[in-house]
């Protein structure tokens, strides 16, 4: 697998928190999250150690052989260092496409997931 992405933010949330979200992301339908569009399928969870790592399916139909890893630590003001890392087999899809994967990783985590903790 190639790293086709990555990028690390804080979530204003404790680790835990972040971790109960990713692995159980309808655990609380008042505030939806994982908003998946038409050519999205819900994630599984291959890979769990809580509270610093999280490794989900693809999200993506045509490219199925996509993983993402969460790597989880605490930001030392009781939120949580959260780092995405998008992995595809090779070979890496055109620019466009490659763009697309990973603006809604980036969507989905740094701005739905961010917005249930109240930023």
């Amino acid at each position: 697998m190639l790293e086709a992405g990555s990028r690390r933010r804080t979530q204003p949330a404790p680790p835990h928190v972040v971790f109960a979200a990713l692995t159980e992301p309808d655990r609380d339908p008042a505030r939806p999250w994982l908003l998946l569009l038409d050519d999205e399928e819900r994630p599984r969870t291959l890979d769990a150690h809580e509270p610093a790592l999280v490794v989900w399916s693809s999200i993506w139909i045509r490219r199925p052989d996509a993983l993402v890893r969460f790597d989880l630590a605490t930001d030392g003001g009781g939120g949580t260092d959260l780092r995405w890392t998008l992995l595809l087999a090779a070979p890496l899809p055109d620019p466009a496409l490659l763009g697309h994967l990973r603006k809604r990783v980036n969507q989905l985590i740094n701005a739905n997931l961010r917005c249930t903790f109240g930023q």
